[in-house]
């Protein structure tokens, strides 16, 4: 299995503090967001390597960042060849290229590089590892439906499947969202490119991809127990500073 880290977004809800700075790369507490990320990665057995996925204007930064990296894991940086957020690929281009330059033989671990949470990865992919041939999704309960409506909101059945997904709902149903964490075992890397087939204004919205994934093939959703977090705008990065000082992250 391989890990890919998306970090090829251009974060322009938090300019100016993103406009020459990579979102990943900013510090809450002493560590990056995205160190926070490979350090989960540190001790889960059988991954074969780290892959970050960048842009054009923030490869360099990156490439600087992995060289003074201390993991046991070989970390590779690819650069997605956009410059500006008009020409990027969004985060389901960037997964069917990454996909694309693979064996197709790996599982693959999917993390947002904006997300913190606290749990360890170690029973989400013992859950995907009970569900080999399909999709699986972090997701976790934001106890609130009204903070529910700015992600994708998930309804599970008995046994952990996605039945019904919405994307941003103005009035949520339940109060489970999907994380951006995704499991996706090898025989599935290939339906990144039918869904871009079917919907080529759509790539950017990984909740809409996971949406029409649930509706043609089973995705199945494990529940997180503790602290997420996704910083995606000033409030969210000042609520995870504010948070890390009381130890949630």
């Amino acid at each position: 299995m391989k890990a890919l880290i998306l970090a090829a977004g251009y974060g322009t809800r938090l300019y100016p503090v993103t406009k020459y700075f990579p979102k990943p790369l900013i510090k809450v507490g002493k560590k990056a967001i995205i160190d926070s990320l490979v350090e989960k990665l540190e001790d889960i057995e059988g991954l074969t390597g780290i892959i970050v996925v960048t842009n054009g204007r923030f490869y360099k930064q990156f490439k600087k960042w992995s060289e003074g990296l201390n993991t046991r894991h070989k970390v590779v940086i690819y650069n997605d060849r956009t410059q500006s957020p008009e020409k990027k690929l969004g985060a389901i281009g960037d997964m069917a290229m990454v996909f694309s330059r693979q064996s197709g033989k790996e599982d693959f671990l999917v993390i947002g590089g904006d997300n913190l949470f606290k749990e360890p990865l170690v029973d989400f992919l013992d859950f995907a590892g009970s569900k080999p041939r399909n999709v699986c999704v972090g997701v976790v309960d934001v106890k609130k439906k009204q903070r529910a409506r700015h992600y994708g909101v998930v309804r599970l059945d008995r046994c952990g499947r996605i039945t019904d997904f919405w994307e941003k709902p103005v009035h949520p149903k339940t109060s489970l969202v999907a994380m951006c964490l995704y499991h996706f075992p090898a025989g599935k890397l290939e339906v990144c490119r039918e869904y871009m087939g079917s919907c080529s204004t759509c790539n950017d919205t990984i909740g809409l991809y996971i949406n029409w994934l649930a509706r043609k093939y089973s995705v199945y959703g494990f529940i997180f127990r503790d602290k997420w977090l996704d910083i995606g705008s000033h409030s969210t990065l000042r609520k995870a500073k504010k948070d890390h000082k009381k130890g949630a992250y």
